[in-house]
């Protein structure tokens, strides 16, 4: 069983990491696939992979215009519009995240930027066209286990720790308001994953060891982005119609496990 097939998805945040071994996956599965993402060079490489089942092209996600675009795209190209992950965002300590004590504004103004408002945007994007086209959809948002599970020594910035913490907010408050309309909205939440933005952690040793009691699954290693793949088709998929404002963590045991230092 394909358990996408006929589905056509944007991916916001699409052509690295998380959300290009997501396209993957949905392609796998049977969908289409439009993703967007900053880099071009990933562009490039993206539409490589994807082929004929996808569309990737490059964009700000903190644009007003983009998750629009995407999802025209996607209606014009591959017939239809039935689901929406958004994936698209990002660490803010190279512009001033930290500890409250050393946050600056600009610091907490940008991680909301990134991680809050282009999710916004992209939520509104959707939701405005599934209510024009009067048809059913899914939205899945990218948490993190920061946003209700913090971790002071070593994950110590509190401007993230807020965007996502509003992203499960936000989330429930528009999977309430649009469940008559049978429009599902979930969050995922991983906890330290292999990613472009997670490279100082995972080149950190001390962190790293901590990982090992922090994230116990699987002998205490780091998660890869496949690791959430099956949890985002399910939510993409008719088999969580009945799924809506719920919170995943997708975390290794991150949330129920102290972790050693």
């Amino acid at each position: 069983m394909n358990w996408l097939q006929g589905k056509s998805i944007v991916i916001i945040g699409g052509t690295t990491g998380l959300g290009l071994s997501a396209a993957k996956a949905f392609a796998k599965e049977g969908a289409k696939v439009v993703v967007m993402g900053r880099e071009e060079d990933n562009v490039v490489q993206a539409n490589q992979i994807l082929g004929k089942n996808g569309f990737a092209f490059s964009g700000d996600a903190c644009d007003e215009l983009t998750a629009q675009k995407a999802i025209d795209i996607c209606i014009k190209d591959f017939g239809g519009f039935d689901g929406l992950y958004h994936v698209a965002g990002g660490s803010g300590r190279r512009f001033g995240d930290a500890p409250l004590h050393e946050l600056t504004i600009g610091g907490w103004n940008k991680t909301f930027e990134l991680n809050l408002t282009s999710l916004m945007l992209s939520n509104r994007a959707a939701v405005q066209t599934f209510l024009k086209r009067k048809t059913a959809g899914a939205i899945l948002n990218m948490g993190s286990v920061l946003g209700y599970s913090p971790s002071p020594k070593y994950f110590a910035t509190h401007a993230y720790a807020a965007t996502k913490a509003a992203v499960i907010g936000f989330t429930k408050s528009l999977a309430a308001y649009y469940a008559t309309n049978n429009i599902r909205i979930n969050v995922l939440a991983p906890a330290l994953v292999e990613t472009p933005m997670a490279q100082r952690a995972a080149n950190d040793q001390n962190i790293l060891s901590f990982i090992k009691t922090k994230q116990p699954l699987d002998a205490g290693r780091i998660g890869v982005p496949a690791d959430l793949d099956g949890a985002a088709v399910f939510f993409m998929s008719d088999q969580s119609k009945f799924t809506t404002g719920q919170v995943l963590a997708v975390d290794g045991g991150w949330e129920v496990s102290e972790g050693q230092y």
